[in-house]
């Protein structure tokens, strides 16, 4: 558990509010596999969670030496978005996490706005964040692991980024954060997780990892 004494909560969404990895990976693994980008899920889970769709193609051209077909990764979000209200479930936790304190906070994910909307009103966690304060990598020039989205997280806060507590469950999430002034806690709560991720997320610059909600902050 951490010490810290945050004023502010910066949640990633993939990944820390929802379980959503596991589904997104599957579906794209699947997609690319078949366009001829083959990529496992492992594979997928370790270059590409944590960033935005404009980085994922960056990488796959690069990686494979030709373009990516426009519609792919439009196919992956549609598909992933089709999945969800059947599949979708809160991080264990999370609600009870959320209910019981009251600091300023807000969402900063590298999700599109319709997927990041959607996957709070699923799980039912959207009561627990005001509309203004749910922000996608797509609001600015540089997703993660620049620190672009989560200073912008802190401006609108009104906050501080060394207030911020940012909880996120990627590499590139928690380089972002730490690029960005702002302590960082590595959860590892979600579905993805291997037993590798924690020591990624502590070389990325985590404080503190935590296999439990309740860790986060004192009850």
């Amino acid at each position: 558990m951490t010490t810290f004494d945050p004023g502010h909560l910066i949640f990633d969404c993939d990944g820390v509010l929802v379980d959503s990895e596991t589904i997104a990976v599957r579906i794209e693994s699947e997609i690319l596999t078949a366009a001829g980008f083959p990529m496992t899920v492992p594979e997928i889970m370790d270059q590409f969670v944590g960033l935005n769709y404009a980085s994922v193609k960056a990488w796959l051209e690069n990686e494979f030496g030709r373009p990516l077909p426009d519609d792919i990764l439009p196919s992956v979000e549609a598909q992933v978005l089709e999945a969800f209200p059947t599949e979708l479930e809160p991080i264990p936790g999370m609600h009870a996490l959320l209910d019981r304190n009251d600091l300023p906070r807000c969402v900063a994910s590298s999700s599109d706005p319709d997927r990041i909307r959607l996957s709070l009103e699923v799980t039912g966690l959207d009561r627990h964040f005001e509309d203004d304060f749910v922000f996608s990598a797509q609001m600015v020039a540089r997703g993660k692991p620049e620190p672009d989205l989560f200073l912008m997280a802190a401006d609108r806060l009104g906050a501080s980024p060394a207030s911020c507590l940012v909880i996120e469950d990627s590499p590139h999430g928690v380089l972002a954060a730490v690029r960005a002034g702002m302590p960082v806690i590595g959860l590892v709560a979600g579905g993805h997780a291997g037993p590798g991720l924690a020591d990624r997320l502590r070389d990325a610059g985590a404080s503190h990892v935590v296999d439990n909600v309740d860790e986060i902050l004192p009850v």
